[in-house]
Parts: structure tokens; sequence; C-alpha cells
């Protein structure tokens, strides 16, 4: 598998070079904005390029069964849901209807879905009906893709998330005993290196700069509920407990939800754009964008450490669980008063500015 290693860094490497080119003449570009503040057209292909390179090196080097066909077609399908969003900016309700059939596909043909939530509440493990399970699978499913979409606002950040939890499933698949997902998961982060690099400005500067786009964030999202629920849901090869799963994309997964509730308490669409996720406000308080990410996925690495290291050494759910709960108040609390903070002194900044013009 080696040779399996190398080729899809390389592989990567190299459709990176080719798709930004082809970004370029077509205009599958991202331009700056008020939301935006990067300079110049950046070619949204990190995502593409990463899936290219998976593509080659599955059909390369990895047996194929009706499970994989069905995560590549799924995966291809958001792909090109991704680039037209990408390049033409399609509504909420058709991504959410895609999603949902995604999840559906899923549920109905690849026979994945949320039915164990395992022991939260104490001694008795909760047990979803079939139709609760599939609303809540369809739930899960889109809300890590969205989940993973909503975080890639700033360089590396989504690379750098996504390599985390990757990693972190790798780790326990290879435990469990499962190698086929764990060399999957590896594959997928050997792939999203090239993308880092490039993202960041390494080794060749900003001309050469890539962004995600939508296509990737929602193929890197969409991949992570895959092996979640793969290794959570599966009774012949269980390898990790339900809630560790919260653990796992717990940064991700906390901002998305403290961002969705604060834009239906503002009574705002759960799905409009603003500059309140983690990294805004990391960077107001003064941190730069290499600082927060650097802090932003040092948190996330702990959390995901702290819920494998518990599913090893089986803490009890419900207190991994509660344990959650509380990490996610303190967070949402936390980055509430941030937010209202900073937008105050804004405020008062720009009410100081104006009242010194007229006077």
């Amino acid at each position: 598998m080696d040779n399996a290693y190398l080729f899809v860094f390389f592989a990567s490497f190299s459709s990176l070079f080719v798709m930004r080119k082809i970004a370029k003449v077509i205009g599958l570009v991202d331009r700056p904005d008020v939301r935006k503040l990067h300079q110049g057209m950046i070619p949204l292909v990190g995502g593409i390029s990463i899936y290219i390179a998976l593509i080659m090196v599955v059909v390369l080097y990895l047996p194929m069964n009706l499970n994989l066909q069905l995560y590549l077609s799924c995966s291809t399908l958001l792909i090109l849901l991704g680039v037209l969003d990408d390049y033409f900016n399609i509504s909420v309700k058709i991504r959410l209807l895609t999603q949902t059939g995604i999840s559906l596909a899923m549920i109905l043909i690849g026979d994945l879905k949320l039915i164990n939530l395992g022991y939260l509440f104490g001694n008795e493990t909760i047990i979803l009906s079939e139709s609760i399970g599939i609303i809540i699978t369809i739930m899960a499913v889109i809300g890590a893709i969205n989940a993973f979409n909503m975080v890639d606002g700033i360089d590396g950040l989504v690379g750098g998330l996504a390599s985390v939890a990757f990693c972190s499933l790798g780790f326990v698949f290879l435990l469990s005993g499962d190698e086929f997902l764990a060399t999957l998961c590896l594959l997928i982060v050997i792939a999203l290196i090239p993308y880092i690099m490039l993202n960041l400005g390494f080794p060749f500067g900003y001309r050469f700069k890539v962004f995600m786009g939508d296509a990737g964030s929602m193929f890197i999202g969409f991949s992570i509920i895959w092996m979640l629920l793969s290794g959570t849901q599966n009774i012949e090869t269980k390898a990790l407990k339900p809630v560790t799963a919260l653990w796992i994309i717990a940064i991700p997964l906390m901002d998305m939800a403290t961002i969705m509730i604060r834009r239906i308490i503002k009574g705002h669409s759960p799905f409009k754009p603003d500059r309140e996720h983690l990294h805004h406000i990391c960077q107001r308080m003064g941190l730069s964008s290499t600082m927060t990410l650097i802090v932003i996925c040092f948190i996330g690495t702990i959390c995901s450490i702290l819920g494998v290291w518990a599913d090893l050494n089986n803490i009890p759910e419900s207190t991994m669980f509660i344990s959650f709960l509380v990490l996610f108040i303190f967070y949402f609390t936390t980055s509430f008063v941030f937010s209202r903070l900073q937008n105050c002194s804004i405020n008062n900044f720009f009410a100081r500015k104006k009242k010194k013009i007229v006077s």
C-alpha cells in the first residue's frame, strides 16, 4: 500500500495544478467581496482535486465493493452540486434536497443509518425506531456536510480539522481491525496535504493559491459522516461508540450549532452567511490568520484525543455525553459574549467617528 499513498499524494498535487488552470479559464474562482477579504480571484478546485486523486487511487489499489461504489457515487453527486453552487450560487433548497436524496441513498441502498445511540443516559442503550432513525440520519448527514462547509472560512482550517477527524477515525478503525476503512481515511488525509500546502501558500507563494470550494467542503463533511456511521452503527465491525463521534468533530459541530441558533434568535435564516464564526471571533480578538488556524486546530485535536481516549478506556458514555453538553454550553456562551462585546466595540467606534465628523 506504500505505492498507493505516494500515488494519491502526487495525483492530488498534479490535479491541483491542472484544475486551477481550467478553473481560471471557465471562471470557477472565488472573487473578493464584503465577507471575503482575500486578494484576487482564487480557483475553487481544492475539493475537486482531492476527489479526483481519491477516485484514481481507489480504482487502482483498493478492492471494489457495493458500499464503496455507493460512497463514490454519492460523493460524485456532491462534487457536482458543489461545483454548481460555486459557479452559480444555487439556492439553499436545491442544496438541501440533493443532500436529503444522498442521505436516503445511504440509508436505503447502503443500510447506513443512525439507530443505536449507545448508553447516553445510563445503563440502557438507546435504540431508535426505523422511521425516527431515518429522520435523524438525514439530519446528521446534512448537518455534517454543512458543518464543514461553514467552517471553511480561513486558509487551512477545513483541511486541518478534516485531517484531525480522519486521523482519529483511521486510528480507531485500525485498532478495531478494519484495515480497509483505516486505509481509506489515511488516503484522504494524504490527498489533503497538497491542498493544504497550496492553500497556505507553500511552497510556491500566493500566486498558486487555491481554495477548497463548496464542492470540497461538502465532500469532506460527507466522507466524515460516512465513516462515523460505518464506525458506530456496523454491528460486526463496531470501531467506536456513538458519543465519540461528537468529540471527533466537536469544533465544526459546535460552531455550526452555535451559529444557527444565533441566527434563528435574530430572526434570520440559519443558512444566511455572516462573520460570526469562531475563526472570525478569534481574528477580531487580534489573532492572525495563522494563529487562529493553530489555536482552532489545537482545540479540535484535544477534543478528538479526549473522545478517542475515553472510548478506548471505557469511560461511561453518559459521562462523555454530559461532558460534551457542558463543553457546548461553555462554547456557546463564551462565543456569544465575545461576539456581543466585539460588535459593541465596533458600533461604539463608528458612533464616535460619526459624532466627531458631525461636530
